[in-house]
């Protein structure tokens, strides 16, 4: 269903859940004091470093660093995306998820009945797999196991017309359906009426949705037929731009998942996932869209694009990167990794293997260096000329990239790559659009300030980490003292009056509630690890006190500073009338004591 899940349904769902419960139930977890602690299922261990806090209802690694919350759990355990792990939780707790502004008359609910025709023709195919000496053969000669075409439910469409219509399009309405899920086709009108078998003599590699279920199939020629690949036209389960084959399989596998490889065919990712390049997915026919790679930014923060070094390949690599440069921000990873000529995953890895085949992403070109280099190749950018024709062509290439850390640093790269300061290339540039990213910039730019408040020594710094401990004492700051903070300057000031003014407005129970509000911004990772740091104060009322007062000293001090600044202006003769007002405004307040 379309529609964004209300904040306000996630902050209940948070404040009901008990991530306690939910992570024993698939890691055992034993009472040490006030928080509970097992080995950590995200890297392997032999002393236990992960502990889970039932009163900020927040896990944490001490090992590899890993932490969040019941929902980021889920996330990472069960390899959920976001609203994957939203409805899993809502479900558990008999809750059903709200959408704002969903319309619910323009997505229906896609008929199950549909699912269950899929699942039965994809257990048909693997069946005939096992009954055919050709497609057996077929299979052993490409190097596939008995064990991953079971683990992929790969399976074989026999070379007859009529096979899958004969066994499961009986009636008029199943044919219906069989038509409607692309398995079948109607004949053309000069060759008589009725349908035929739309896949024929292929290797069937069945394509699953997030929950596991066949949506999709793209069947592979045996021989040396035309199309080599066929996969099964859009339909109502099945959406080619969404969707990256193997993604379910990867989701499956419990070693600590931390980047994806993107490659390009069927038997690429079998046979990589068979050698133990267990992150591997392939789009289904169709270039990397943006909504592919939303996907698996929402798993991981790297992603290798995996393409051959012929003509074909770096063509398909250019297109990906034009589609992965309105998601490439600070955090994320994006790299291009070319094979020789003639080699491509699945023969590769046959030939080396698992290590050898890793150790060539130490050859992998960052989406920067990729890009400088593509054009670098054609554009002679030693004269005038040329580099004119390069900031031509790289402009709409930058535009598209969202505004923020990320932007600016590419922009310093492509300064360097025709010998211009950062400053020159933007004037020659001019003025770009802040539409991609809208704001980006500005959580950015704080996340950058907050990092710099080093030590339990700056005010700042302990009263956020104050907050994100005991997010109830927001109510201690009232709004004289919330007030004083808008003089204030210190790094990290911008953090703190957001999370009062959050907090203030809509109260948290816990760190959960609070960093949950958080997900998806640059500053997000940057509160999960303060909250996943230990408080140095045992109660919430001397939280509360230790918040009030430095708030207060804050105040104090932007004010002290304030003044000071005013009074070496006004010896100068150099104050504004509006300056002069504020002085005057300062002073009284000092004598008011």
């Amino acid at each position: 269903m379309a529609g964004r899940i209300p904040q306000t349904f996630i902050d209940d769902l948070i404040g009901r859940a008990d991530i306690v419960e939910v992570i024993n139930a698939r890691v055992p977890l034993k009472r040490a004091g006030r928080e509970y602690r097992a080995n950590c299922p995200f890297h392997n261990e032999k002393t236990p470093s992960f502990w889970v806090s039932p009163t900020k209802q927040f896990y944490h690694c001490f090992g590899c660093g890993a932490h969040g919350t019941v929902v980021s759990f889920l996330m990472n355990y069960d390899r959920l995306s976001f609203v994957e792990a939203v409805e899993d939780l809502a479900q558990r707790m008999g809750l059903e998820v709200p959408r704002e502004g969903a319309d619910r008359a323009a997505a229906p609910s896609v008929d199950e009945d549909l699912y269950s025709l899929m699942a039965k023709v994809a257990t048909y195919y693997q069946e005939q797999l096992d009954a055919s000496d050709k497609a057996r053969k077929y299979a052993k000669q490409r190097g596939l196991t008995r064990e991953i075409a079971a683990q992929f439910g790969i399976g074989y469409a026999p070379d007859s017309w009529n096979e899958v219509l004969k066994r499961f399009g009986a009636s008029e309405a199943s044919r219906a359906k069989l038509l409607e899920l692309g398995l079948i086709r109607e004949r053309d009108k000069d060759k008589g009426e009725g349908h035929y078998d739309y896949f024929r003599d292929r290797l069937m590699f069945p394509i699953r949705d997030q929950r596991g279920r066949v949506i999709a199939f793209g069947g592979r020629v045996l021989d040396a037929g035309e199309p080599k690949y066929l996969n099964s036209p859009e339909t109502a389960l099945f959406h080619k731009g969404r969707e990256l084959y193997g993604l379910f399989e990867v989701r499956q596998d419990r070693a600590p998942l931390t980047r994806l490889i993107v490659v390009e065919g069927y038997m690429d990712v079998v046979r990589l996932h068979q050698s133990g390049v267990t992150y591997a997915v392939a789009t289904l026919g169709t270039a990397t869209t943006p909504e592919h790679l939303k996907r698996a930014f929402r798993l991981v923060r790297e992603i290798i694009f995996c393409f051959d070094g012929d003509k074909a390949g770096r063509a398909a690599a250019w297109r990906a990167l034009g589609n992965a440069l309105p998601e490439a921000q600070a955090g994320r990873e994006l790299k291009f990794l070319f094979l020789p000529e003639g080699e491509d995953p699945d023969t590769l890895v046959g030939k080396e293997g698992k290590v050898a085949f890793e150790g060539r992403y130490a050859t992998a070109l960052p989406l920067s260096e990729y890009l400088v280099q593509h054009l670098t190749a054609t554009i002679d950018v030693s004269h005038a000329d040329g580099k004119a024709r390069f900031v031509a062509e790289a402009r709409p290439l930058l535009e598209r990239v969202p505004a923020g850390p990320y932007r600016e640093l590419l922009l310093d790269r492509l300064a360097q790559a025709i010998g211009v300061s950062a400053e020159r290339f933007m004037t020659i540039v001019g003025p770009m659009s802040e539409s991609a990213a809208g704001t980006a910039n500005a959580p950015a730019q704080r996340l950058r300030v907050a990092a710099r408040s080093a030590g339990r020594g700056g005010l700042v710094r302990q009263s956020v980490q104050n907050l994100l401990h005991f997010p109830a004492i927001a109510a201690r700051v009232t709004d004289q003292d919330r007030n004083g903070l808008d003089a204030v300057t210190e790094p990290g000031i911008e953090v703190l009056r957001e999370l009062l003014d959050a907090l203030q407005t809509q109260p948290a129970l816990h760190a959960a509630q609070l960093l949950e509000r958080w997900r998806d911004q640059p500053l997000g990772e940057r509160l999960a690890r303060l909250a996943a740091e230990a408080s140095m104060l045992e109660s919430e009322q001397a939280a509360g006190d230790e918040l009030a007062n430095a708030v207060r000293e804050l105040a104090r001090a932007a004010g002290e500073a304030e003044l000071t600044g005013l009074i070496e202006r006004e010896q100068q003769g150099q104050l504004s009338d509006a300056e002069r007002s504020r002085l005057v405004e300062l002073l009284k307040k000092v004598r008011r004591g």
